[in-house]
């Protein structure tokens, strides 16, 4: 999974376009598309359905707009400093813990669900609960392996599901990448769990990261929607 993750991430990077960044620019760029008005001569000849197209687009651009529109994404969380990447499925937070250690998220939007019962003895209705990946890199410098946390980010905590150690000055064909982090002894699992919390790696992190996902979704939709319009307006 970790492995899929990263190959995921290199395919984003090298896909991806130097866009505007920040919130404010980018839905000021779909603002100005969904108001934008092509000259006369463009008019006469676009067809009915393309015509149509346009203001089915333009509709739904104005309604994101004005429905719960979005905001200045976050550049920082408690020590950690935010990276958006525009464009793409992905955010990266860096922060510090002491003198020398270097930690990286890395932050899918999210890529999957959970469907549980409501609280309550007699409910018998369901709640979903959206998904985030999360990778965390803790490093202690170059010639020293790293600690990786595959982990989910669910909207009120947080679930470890693999540790790996990474050598990532030595390439090993098949290497050992450490037990089910499920399946080790529960004293263990809390004492990572509890190296992570001191990391600022917790319950509290993930409410930040379903706030911040769900703004970035917005802010990408309207983008693409613009992006959408444009082209079908040449």
């Amino acid at each position: 999974m970790s492995r899929f993750i990263r190959s995921a991430h290199r395919i984003f990077l090298s896909a991806s376009r130097t866009l505007t960044n920040g919130c404010q620019p980018r839905i000021a760029t779909a603002n100005s598309l969904l108001h934008s008005k092509p000259n006369a001569t463009c008019n006469t000849h676009k067809s009915p359905f393309t015509a149509n197209i346009l203001r089915i687009l333009g509709n739904e651009i104005e309604y994101q707009l004005d429905y719960a529109p979005p905001h200045q994404p976050a550049t920082s969380f408690n020590s950690f400093t935010v990276q958006d990447r525009p464009g793409e499925k992905w955010m990266t937070m860096r922060g510090k813990h002491g003198d020398k250690e270097e930690i990286k998220l890395e932050v899918t939007m999210f890529d999957g669900c959970a469907v549980v019962p409501k609280p309550g003895e007699d409910s018998t209705e369901e709640n979903m609960l959206l998904h985030i990946s999360l990778l965390v890199d803790v490093s202690k410098g170059q010639g020293c392996p790293e600690l990786e946390f595959l982990c989910s980010a669910w909207p009120d905590r947080l679930e470890i599901q693999k540790v790996y150690l990474l050598n990532r000055d030595k390439v090993i064909t098949n290497p050992y990448m450490g037990p089910d982090f499920r399946k080790m002894n529960e004293k263990l699992q809390k004492t990572l769990r509890d190296y992570l919390e001191a990391r600022g790696v917790n319950n509290e992190l993930c409410v930040f990261l379903h706030e911040y996902m769900m703004n970035k979704d917005k802010i990408e939709l309207i983008q693409w929607l613009g992006n959408v319009k444009s082209i079908v307006e040449k």
